[in-house]
């Protein structure tokens, strides 16, 4: 039987690379932040100018940064679009996860009413606002909203928190987009929506 060779000498071998604890993450949390920066820049360019006249250069400055950090992140007007409704609708949905039902939904249609961007698409921009109201059930913003709702309703325990109990929901809050409501006529509005859905 042949010999097997000895192991290295660990005193030879080369120790792996070691890294200093926490790097990656305070790498990675700046990275977010400046993520995060960009996208606050971008809604109040928006907010300003709508979606249309405003340039790459416009978020930039809107975000205190150079154009170049800019596309480090995003390559295209239409990336950093559907990143800031991406983030919007995961804040909104973050917000409403954990209040009950009628009050999820109450704060879910004043932000939407009241959501500086939007309001200044419906002002200047009709065909853009038009385009968020239609369901595309492959569009990750339409996708994205309805989970949120299904999950909101199956965490109220709602029966029938299904595609179409949750569509019902979403349409309800679209709706607020092209029309904006005052703080009584949305909790109005959520009282008699929740009276309409299964109970749990």
């Amino acid at each position: 039987m042949a010999e097997l060779p000895a192991p290295p000498d660990p005193g030879l071998a080369s120790a792996p690379p070691r890294r200093l604890t926490g790097t990656r993450s305070r790498a990675g949390n700046a990275m977010a932040r400046t993520r995060a920066g960009l996208l606050e820049g971008a809604l109040r360019a928006v907010a300003t100018r709508g979606t249309r006249r405003t340039t790459m250069n416009d978020i930039a400055a809107s975000a205190g940064v150079a154009k170049a950090t800019l596309y480090n992140h995003f390559r295209t007007k239409e990336d950093v679009w559907s990143a800031l409704v991406e983030a919007e609708l995961s804040g909104l949905a973050a917000d409403c996860a954990a209040l009950p039902l009628i009050d999820a939904l109450v704060l879910a249609a004043t932000r939407i009413s009241q959501h500086p961007g939007l309001r200044r698409i419906a002002q200047t921009e009709p065909a853009v606002l038009a385009a968020l109201l239609v369901a595309d059930p492959a569009g990750p913003g339409w996708r994205l909203a309805r989970d949120a709702v299904h999950r909101q309703l199956a965490s109220a325990g709602v029966c029938g928190a299904d595609v179409c109990g949750a569509d019902v929901v979403l349409r309800w809050l679209a709706s607020h987009l092209a029309t904006p409501a005052d703080p009584d006529a949305i909790r109005a509005g959520a009282e008699c929506l929740t009276r309409g859905l299964p109970a749990g």
